[in-house]
């Protein structure tokens, strides 16, 4: 992105775990992803990365992203990427099905394998 203060875009407030490699290093480093746009995000962990750095950025349902360290703060720092992504894919179930949410927070009219769900008469408990 350009030198243009770019902190008035909407962003996501959500907490995901991402995958960031620096330019140059072969290992990845597992960092929280604290909010993300289209055009970055800001990540926590226990990365040493320098203002300026290239990286890329695996995020949950998109390609890997190239960006750039933007600023770093303590263990904290924020990533411009090179190209704009969707915000909102990382939030969308990997499965996508309703199959796939556990069974102790799906409503009890989906059940699995095309098993329906039969109203009969109440019992006294």
């Amino acid at each position: 992105m350009s030198a243009v203060d770019t902190r008035h875009i909407n962003r996501d407030s959500l907490f995901l775990m991402a995958e960031v490699r620096l330019e140059g290093d072969s290992a990845s480093h597992r960092v929280k992803v604290r909010n993300l746009s289209a055009g970055g995000m800001m990540a926590e962990g226990d990365v040493a990365v320098l203002r300026g750095a290239r990286v890329s950025v695996e995020l949950r349902n998109l390609p890997v992203v190239e960006g750039s360290v933007a600023w770093v703060q303590d263990n904290r720092f924020g990533i411009a990427f090179a190209r704009e992504i969707d915000p909102r894919a990382p939030r969308t179930a990997v499965g996508g099905g309703d199959l796939d949410t556990p069974r102790f927070v799906r409503p009890a009219s989906i059940l699995p394998n095309g098993q329906t769900f039969e109203r009969g008469p109440l019992r006294k408990l």
